[in-house]
């Protein structure tokens, strides 16, 4: 039997909707909404306000731009799956969503992991902060998560398209991720699965491990704060972040590092809509509500 080169993918998306196509598809498009405009007016009030120009809000700028660039990569293409059940994208296409995709998530994993190392240095180097995290040193961080984040997922992209794409052109997802595009290639794969492995640990795993190491010193330090309120009022400056952390990297952990074997493609895509939709609008929510300077710069604008 002849095997026909792929060159378009059909994203099945949610095929099981039926009646309720129009409510998620108000659901997500008013999410996307949000997430755009919430993430959008962080980067505002922290360009703005001068109270807020630290360097935890200008790390903080860049994980909102992450987000931003997660859900337009996602979310408009999802909405025209919803509504006509199904959509089809072209090869490239689908590709380029991949490449976006990975880009800003790689990133944000580092961005993350800087985030963790600042609130380390804040609360358990208090004195010398100031010197150690200047504005040198966070724009190199910032580049140095950006330029990885980038140029890890422009290898994986390569290499996949590479590939010889022979078997059936249907995903049964509503974006293009690494392992249902990798499924459809009638390729050799255990290289390309290999080493996007062994690049995992430095994009995933060593931050996880970063982020774990820094947190453990500083609940450490904030133990050893005597008065309650100290405690509470110090783990308030990061207990916002800590949740970014952890909502981010249980997600990620489910979908990538667990074996999905035992995993239905119904509870995959939950996932997906948790990292892809849900994730990019708390974000901005978690750190607003909880964080006194952002309140104190949204009042004054609302004033002006």
């Amino acid at each position: 039997m002849e095997k026909h080169n792929v060159t378009t993918i059909l994203l099945l998306g949610f095929p099981g909707l039926f009646s309720f196509r129009i409510l998620f598809f108000l659901f997500v498009f008013m999410t996307y909404l949000t997430t755009v405009c919430g993430n959008f007016l962080v980067i505002m009030l922290v360009s703005s306000s001068r109270n807020l120009h630290s360097p935890m809000y200008f790390f903080l700028t860049q994980l909102t731009t992450s987000d931003i660039i997660t859900s337009s990569d996602i979310v408009p293409n999802m909405l025209h799956i919803v509504l006509s059940n199904g959509s089809f994208m072209s090869l490239p296409g689908c590709l380029t969503q991949l490449f976006f995709f990975g880009s800003s998530e790689a990133s944000e994993c580092l961005l993350l992991t800087v985030m963790s190392y600042d609130r380390y240095l804040a609360i358990c180097h208090p004195l010398h902060y100031d010197s150690l995290m200047n504005l040198r040193l966070c724009l190199k961080y910032i580049f140095l998560s950006w330029f990885t984040g980038f140029t890890v997922t422009l290898v994986q992209t390569v290499n996949l398209s590479q590939l010889h794409f022979c078997h059936s052109n249907v995903i049964d997802h509503f974006f293009c991720d690494f392992d249902p595009v990798i499924n459809l290639s009638c390729s050799t794969i255990n290289n390309i699965k290999l080493i996007s492995i062994f690049m995992g640990f430095p994009i995933i795993v060593c931050p996880f491990i970063i982020v774990v190491i820094s947190y453990g010193y500083i609940v450490h330090a904030i133990l050893k704060i005597r008065s309650i309120t100290g405690r509470q009022k110090t783990f308030s400056t990061c207990g916002s972040h800590l949740t970014v952390v952890s909502i981010f990297y249980g997600t990620l952990f489910s979908i990538y590092l667990i074996p999905q074997a035992g995993n239905s493609m119904v509870f995959i895509k939950i996932l997906s809509i948790v990292y892809t939709v849900v994730t990019p609008l708390v974000n901005p929510i978690i750190y607003s509500l909880r964080n006194e300077d952002f309140k104190k710069a949204f009042k004054k604008i609302k004033v002006c």
